[in-house]
């Protein structure tokens, strides 16, 4: 059986967060899972301190591994555990300290976004009017990514901005959590020139399963493997991956999004609490391309081995 790569999911952003709820990505071929530890409101304080609470927690349950490198997922994958590490949705918490990337990639960060749907530093985002692209202060931010091994997200991103990421990088970017606007044109998707170019850098399209992306609040299995094979059609199966966007707190999260406007405005709560699509329903989705007559590297591809390659090529 083959690797299965969630490249982002959302636990709560509290130190009262059931980690144990990881284990539901559990499969006899291995597991890697990236958790979100801070978007857009989080500060370097508070991403510091719940890396402080959970590193340790994580460590310390038979059921998991704290993935630091390749090797880990492998340890992961023979002794039947799930292997985690982190992600970063804003790079806000860096507060303009480039040397904070290598602090935070330390600490298991493996991934960060310059941006979440608005401008700051860094650059642009999806939902701002004028996107004017990465910033002097963002072009050096992804070459210091790259630098230090973390890999460079455009999800959440202005168009204009992820081109730019694009552009600068050295290493494979990613888009860890976009569907395809050509198919559902909501801001948060990705166009096709956005996927062409993240595909010139080796990187992977992570298609996810939040309804509003996929369709009319749609996280149906046909709406998820719908963008899948319009990306693999677009780009090929070997820069197409899977990644949920599934918030455990679904509650608090729908809570949270009709609860700041300017953060989650229309676009977000025009088709009331969002569907999510929970990691079981990758299973699903992996049962599905088969039954579409997808060959079997190319189910493995997308179901892991792609994301798993650009680790490959990033991670020191």
């Amino acid at each position: 059986m083959s690797l299965l790569w969630e490249q982002h999911c959302c636990l709560p952003l509290t130190s009262e967060a059931d980690l144990g709820e990881l284990d539901r990505y559990r499969r006899p071929g291995g597991s890697y899972v990236s958790v979100n530890v801070g978007y857009a409101p989080h500060g370097y304080d508070e991403v510091i301190a719940l890396l402080a609470d959970w590193r340790p927690r994580i460590e310390a349950d038979e059921r998991f591994v704290l993935a630091a490198g390749l090797a880990d997922l492998d340890t992961a994958r023979d002794t039947g555990r799930v292997a985690v590490a982190f992600d970063l949705e804003d790079s806000g918490p860096l507060d303009g300290r480039l040397d904070r990337v290598r602090e935070f990639y330390d600490l298991g960060v493996r991934t960060m976004l310059p941006s979440y749907n608005n401008r700051n530093a860094a650059g642009g985002g999806c939902l701002d009017e004028t996107d004017e692209g990465l910033t002097a202060y963002g072009r050096d931010l992804i070459r210091e990514m790259n630098a230090v091994g973390m890999v460079a997200d455009g999800s959440h991103c202005g168009a204009r901005t992820a081109l730019d990421i694009s552009d600068v990088t050295t290493k494979p970017m990613i888009y860890s959590h976009s569907c395809m606007r050509a198919l559902w044109d909501h801001p948060r998707n990705i166009t096709d020139e956005q996927a062409r170019a993240c595909a010139a850098t080796g990187g992977v399209v992570g298609i996810t399963g939040i309804g509003i992306f996929l369709g009319p609040n749609d996280a149906s299995v046909e709406a998820f493997v719908r963008h899948v094979d319009y990306a693999v059609e677009l780009v090929g199966p070997e820069h197409v991956g899977l990644s949920t966007d599934f918030s455990f707190d679904f509650e608090d999260a729908n809570a949270a999004i009709r609860d700041n406007p300017e953060l989650f405005p229309d676009w977000f709560t025009r088709w009331g609490p969002i569907n999510f699509t929970p990691p079981e329903g990758l299973f699903a989705v992996e049962a599905a391309l088969r039954d579409r007559g997808y060959p079997a590297d190319a189910v493995a591809a997308i179901l892991g081995g792609n994301f798993r390659r650009v680790a490959a090529q990033c991670w020191t």
